[in-house]
């Protein structure tokens, strides 16, 4: 978003300016050049192959300037992105001595930032050095013609054309310095037309697939040879997975970093579509039905909490759909009432951009609050323990395991405990499914999931010795 904004800045003030200098330096160029013409017409023997190479050395330098317009596009976000990550997190960087760290990889960022301009201006006045050169050239030869050719010249218009000629180079510098700046500008068309033709998303409503109001009545949910790749000609991230989550039971799923389980996740609310295969809830593929009508019927508790700004009533129920009693209701059971009861405007209280003035663990209870109020059959936990501490991590299973009984509950998870009350034990590799039975059957055997349980012990216990 910030290339954007940085693309629609350029095109809004520096195009323009661009487009009406060069234009106004092209016309005085062809204007002096036609003055010269006009009292000795020979200059165009030398004028005409002038403006040719002239013209040839700026393609020759514009398939340099582009590109390196467009490398230095890509360093400017991660300058700003890195000062904003580092002014959230400047609290723990002071805290492990990390400043000198953070300083370095800042000045690096610049420096990266730094070289890609001086190259662009450095290949500037390459160009601009070789285009004084030929318009010298031709102001030499206007003067030598003047001298040397036989003819009655006017005093007057050997002056005019003259004086009109030692401004030639300058002008001329002038047109080719805005000219380049224009050509170089355009990379921003070129990022905001791929901008325009990304694909959108599906609609948020099909009528002709609109699913039943009560759906999903059970939670049934079937993948079949279910395929995806984020992008086109890249490799696919999950590999033809087939399984059958039941009705009502709660699933863990495991794996190593990068071995699908979020994506599984991200396809099951559509984020990215199937390059192959289908996702069944209820008996109805997601793909057919519109994005509203899906991601309504779908709950889930991220890694990352996320508030907005406003009052805890919006950030619980954003649509007034409920009562402040459910509300109430909610937060008592999310173990947040009274925290709120003590707040002076209750449920009218503040909630500041991305929640900072509640604590992490606070905002994930927000989250489960939001679930709760809308008692879905379908709930996901997507890494939802992460990031909070073990107090909190047992006060969100117990609730879980209380408000939702009938529920298909998808966990996935780093830690096993989190995931030890499940009924059924999904083991993800490299995008494929390696391990899917009950949690009895896997810990007999020889199983990934027995060997990812025995590696937590010994990290548990290894870290309890050092403790």
């Amino acid at each position: 978003m910030l290339q954007v904004s940085s693309d629609m800045s350029t095109m809004d003030f520096d195009l323009p300016s661009a487009i009406s200098l060069s234009a106004a330096a092209t016309t005085d160029v062809f204007i002096i050049i036609s003055v010269m013409a006009s009292v000795t017409w020979p200059v165009l023997i030398v004028a005409i192959p002038t403006v040719i190479v002239a013209k040839y050395i700026q393609g020759y330098y514009l398939s340099s300037a582009r590109e390196l317009m467009r490398m230095n596009g890509t360093t400017k976000a991660p300058i700003v992105n890195f000062a904003a990550e580092t002014s959230q997190g400047v609290v723990s960087i002071r805290a492990f001595k990390m400043m000198d760290m953070f300083f370095e990889n800042y000045l690096k960022l610049v420096d990266t930032d730094a070289r890609l301009f001086f190259h662009s201006n450095a290949a500037t006045e390459w160009l601009v050095l070789r285009i004084e050169a030929l318009q010298n050239l031709i102001i030499l030869t206007a003067a030598l013609l003047i001298v040397l050719l036989p003819g009655k010249h006017l005093p007057g218009f050997v002056g005019l054309s003259l004086s009109y000629a030692l401004t030639l180079s300058s002008i001329q510098v002038i047109m080719t310095r805005w000219y380049c700046n224009l050509s170089n500008n355009i990379v921003s068309v070129e990022r905001i037309r791929q901008f325009m033709h990304l694909p959108p998303e599906p609609p948020a409503i099909i009528e002709e697939t609109k699913p039943p109001a009560s759906w999903p009545s059970h939670g049934r949910i079937e993948l079949e040879d279910l395929k995806v790749r984020y992008r086109p000609n890249t490799p696919l991230v999950l590999k033809g997975i087939t399984c059958t989550f039941k009705e009502g039971t709660r699933v863990g799923v495991v794996g190593r970093t990068g071995s699908g389980k979020t994506t599984l996740i991200s396809a099951l609310f559509r984020l990215v579509e199937p390059e192959n295969g289908r996702i069944l809830i209820d008996g109805l593929d997601i793909c057919s039905m519109g994005l509203k009508d899906l991601r309504t019927k779908l709950s889930i508790i991220p890694q990352e909490p996320t508030l907005f700004r406003g009052s805890v009533r919006t950030n619980l129920d954003p649509l007034g759909m409920y009562s402040d009693n459910e509300i109430w209701e909610a937060m008592e059971k999310c173990q947040l009432k009274a925290t709120i009861s003590r707040l002076p405007m209750l449920l009218d209280s503040s909630v500041s951009d991305e929640g900072e003035n509640w604590s992490v663990g606070q905002r994930q209870l927000f989250c489960l609050g939001r679930v709760l109020l809308k008692r879905n059959r379908i709930l996901v936990l997507d890494e939802a323990t992460a990031s909070i501490d073990s107090a909190t991590d047992a006060i969100l299973q117990r609730i879980i395991r209380e408000e939702f009984p009938g529920s298909t509950v998808i966990t996935v998870a780093h830690r096993v405990p989190t995931i030890t009350d499940s009924d059924m034990f999904m083991v993800l590799s490299y995008g494929e499914l390696v391990e899917y039975d009950l949690p009895s059957k896997l810990m007999e055997t020889n199983s990934a999931f027995s060997k990812l349980v025995a590696e937590y012990r010994s990290s548990y216990k290894r870290n309890s010795m050092q403790d």
